[in-house]
């Protein structure tokens, strides 16, 4: 049997291929499926099945594309109500791939259709070798409950329990566990970074599955839930239809300068993909920055929307086909195209361009001795309360879609995250609602604690 594991780092997605005897299956395919047809080509299979363990919210699949291009039959549990050609599966069915055995476990709690897809080896074993669990069980985590529109997150978190106790907990612990997603994807949140686990260590070590009490599980999977972006549903339902190839994507076009400061001048949105050091030197004011370095596609489809028509201002046309490529990911696929020449053209051209200052963590703290800074903390809860800047204002960057409040436009204000990815994001924010005088904090909180300067710890008041 051959087995090959597929991670997108950029959305922390794994997907899988399985094969025997020449015929392969697909799990959970990312958008673009170039690289499930090279690997079959590879290893000289074709690609006859592919399963969805559920309808994704967090990245459009290329499930329609992949079995438009190759004639595999799609399976997905009865309760998507999909409406693409598909086998609609329940309980119990099987398929048989040579001598290796796919057998469908309901497990529905993270969505009302999730199912987990239970692997025998049979050239060595009848018994399960492994389980791939989609977003049900987690390597430390288990799925969120509250991306459906019928059942209310108590309600799936009860159905989540349920699946875990009778059915997954009930497979061997030496079956290994391979999830569809890991540390850094907002379907959960407490995900540890390796890739394959097994049912013995999450029933020993996965925080979710040492809850004893049903209703303790669900007053706990409901309690402090990571911020949902609103391209979730949207996702989920371009994923009940199936989205089409990205070759149907119409060509990017380039645009002037003039034409873009056009564009920004009437509301429209320049994304800056360049790496933050870049976007501080200088920038095409108003633009926004999401680098391409860190979870772009994820940051952009919550910040933008997928509504957006954005124009990219990259280093190279190389950037600019991934950064495309990369939104069509999450579904949003409507950009009005590319600054020509990016920023160079812009100098060029003789318009202005905006700097964003940035501030040492050793001087952050001396200037905090003194009156007339602002320091905002734009990290996630649980990170603000394991520690925080004495005074700091807290607004995560999720909520970023409406301005900080109660944040002086006049007074300076130090914006920082972890590292510096999410504060240089944030900041351009701010610059482009009109805040002048905005400071990046370079290196963030971890730079913060390396310089063992003070730390403290309390529940988030927001900004």
């Amino acid at each position: 049997m051959h087995f090959e594991q597929f991670y997108l780092g950029c959305l922390a997605h794994a997907s899988y291929m399985l094969a025997s005897e020449g015929e392969a299956v697909v799990v959970d395919p990312q958008r673009d499926v170039e690289i499930y047809l090279k690997a079959a080509e590879a290893n000289r299979v074709s690609i006859r099945h592919i399963f969805e363990t559920h309808l994704h919210a967090d990245f459009v699949s290329g499930h329609r594309e992949l079995a438009s291009r190759t004639g595999a039959q799609i399976y997905i549990g009865v309760q998507a109500e999909a409406t693409f050609p598909h086998i609609a599966v329940q309980d119990g069915f099987r398929v048989q791939v040579g001598k290796m055995r796919i057998t469908v476990l309901e497990t529905p709690g993270h969505t009302p259709e999730s199912m987990c897809l239970v692997i025998a080896d049979e050239e060595k074993s009848s018994a399960p070798w492994a389980v791939l669990t989609g977003d049900t069980l987690f390597l430390g985590d288990v799925g969120r409950p509250d991306l459906s529109r019928r059942y209310s997150p108590a309600q799936l978190a009860g159905m989540l329990y349920d699946s875990l106790h009778a059915k997954l907990l009930t497979l061997s612990d030496d079956v290994l566990v391979y999830p569809a997603h890991g540390a850094g994807s907002l379907c959960g949140r407490n995900m540890r970074a390796e890739r394959v686990s097994t049912i013995g260590t999450e029933r020993l070590t996965n925080y979710a599955l040492q809850i004893k009490s049903r209703e303790e599980f669900v007053k706990q999977l409901t309690s402090n839930l990571p911020a949902r972006p609103e391209y979730f549903l949207q996702d989920a339902e371009i994923n009940r239809t199936g989205a089409s190839a990205l070759s149907d994507l119409a060509p990017l076009l380039p645009l002037e300068p003039a034409e873009l400061k056009t564009l920004l001048a009437e509301g429209g949105i320049a994304l800056d993909v360049r790496p933050g050091e870049q976007f501080a030197a200088g920038h095409v004011p108003g633009s926004v920055n999401i680098g391409l370095s860190g979870q772009f596609a994820s940051w952009a489809g919550a910040l933008l929307g997928l509504a957006a028509r954005p124009v990219f201002i990259a280093e190279s046309q190389e950037a600019v086909s991934e950064a495309r490529v990369r939104l069509a990911r999450v579904g949003l696929e409507d950009a009005r195209g590319y600054l020509k020449g990016g920023i160079e053209a812009w100098r060029q051209a003789g318009l202005p361009l905006a700097a964003l200052p940035q501030i040492s963590v050793e001087a952050l703290s001396d200037r905090l001795q003194g009156p007339g800074l602002q320091v905002l903390d734009v990290r996630r809860e649980p990170e603000w309360e394991a520690g925080h800047i004495a005074g700091a204002s807290w607004w995560p960057l999720d909520n970023f879609k409406v301005a900080p409040p109660e944040i002086d436009r006049n007074i300076p204000i130090a914006v920082h995250c972890k590292g510096g990815y999410r504060s240089m994001i944030a900041c351009s924010l701010l610059q482009r609602a009109g805040f002048q005088n905005v400071v990046n904090v370079v290196g963030g909180f971890d730079a913060w604690q390396q310089a063992k300067l003070p730390v403290v710890t309390e529940k988030p008041v927001e900004a």
